[in-house]
């Protein structure tokens, strides 16, 4: 089978450090390529595969902030949609833009919607529901004007994630520093349950960064900063749990998974899909508040690290996710 994975150009694929769809559009074009699939992906042109890599962008814009987003765009997608006829199937997973390609190509096309930034982009994806194939990350996600051939889980490679069954004494935030991630949260469940709390991620909100994080910045409170994939897994592994107090319905949370295959439980607020990635009272714990996430930590220590390993490897490995995607682009062709 010949398939193109369309990945975003905001950062390299995979990324340096942000980048979660980037990351996934790697793990699928990885995945496929090890089970013997022709794979051609469409990236920065820095990016790493196994298979091949065709690119017209040569730095992601996310890195280098004098290039125009928005032209950088159309030249990576239009560079795929004029090779359109070399595939047997276009595996998108760079939102909406794309679609607007789909009806002048002969070549089947599958969107992964990783998630409704807004409502107002919707009316692209209605356009476009007869004509192409949708595949949701979540159920939680999904619209109910849309039609969809499947629910895919994001998948990890397990081997990156090293099991850890005896943590430190310290809780971790893992995310974008904005509202939506409960950054400000995270900070006042560590100061009630009187934990040490170090958190990471990319200052999204340098406004909200300013006015909730750095005030309580002390030695009890640390930011470090964004943080690469070694650094990650030393993190997560030694946490004695890792908080995702989300202020939205967030369509999946691959930190909530990564966390889970280093064995550390999570506590997170109980919206989006977090009832889908978290066995509650197994692998974690899903709360309703401040308070609540609190008093969570008090007994996170009774929670089993190696089932919090071993449900995470059962749902939320790359295999899995490229064994469900493949019998996707199965159905579509036979179609």
């Amino acid at each position: 089978m010949r398939i193109a994975i369309l990945s975003p150009v905001a950062w390299r694929t995979p990324p340096r450090h942000y980048g979660p769809w980037e990351q996934v559009a790697s793990n699928i074009a990885e995945g496929l390529v090890m089970q013997g699939h022709d794979v051609t992906l469409f990236a920065t042109a820095d990016s790493l595969t196994k298979g091949k890599l065709d690119a017209v962008v040569k730095k992601g814009y996310g890195e280098d902030n004098d290039q125009d987003a928005k032209v950088l765009e159309c030249l990576h997608i239009s560079n795929l949609m004029e090779k359109s006829s070399n595939f047997d199937l276009i595996h998108n997973n760079f939102d909406f833009l794309p679609l607007t390609y789909s009806r002048l190509i002969k070549t089947p096309f599958l969107t992964t919607i990783h998630g409704f930034s807004s409502e107002k982009i919707l009316p692209v994806y209605k356009k476009y529901n007869q004509s192409t194939q949708y595949v949701s990350i979540s159920n939680s996600n999904r619209s109910p004007e849309l039609d969809y051939i499947a629910t895919v889980y994001n998948g990890l490679n397990v081997c990156d994630f090293d099991f850890n069954n005896s943590p430190e004494d310290y809780l971790l935030f893992l995310g974008r520093i904005h509202r939506d991630k409960g950054a400000s949260e995270a900070i006042q469940i560590a100061i009630k349950s009187n934990k040490r709390l170090i958190m990471a991620g990319l200052i999204q909100d340098t406004h909200y960064f300013n006015e909730l994080i750095k005030p309580f910045l002390n030695e009890q409170i640390q930011f470090i900063g964004n943080v690469g994939p070694s650094q990650r897994n030393k993190l997560l592994g030694n946490a004695l749990a890792l908080l995702h107090p989300i202020n939205f319905k967030e369509p999946f949370g691959m930190s909530v998974a990564e966390s889970m295959l280093c064995g550390t439980p999570v506590i997170a607020f109980n919206k989006g899909s977090m009832p889908e990635l978290i066995d509650d009272g197994k692998s974690g714990v899903l709360v309703n508040s401040i308070d609540e996430a609190a008093e969570a930590v008090k007994t996170i220590f009774h929670i089993d690290r190696l089932y919090c390993h071993n449900w995470a490897k059962s749902k939320f490995s790359t295999e899995k996710m490229v064994t469900d995607y493949i019998r996707v682009y199965q159905k579509i062709i036979s179609t």
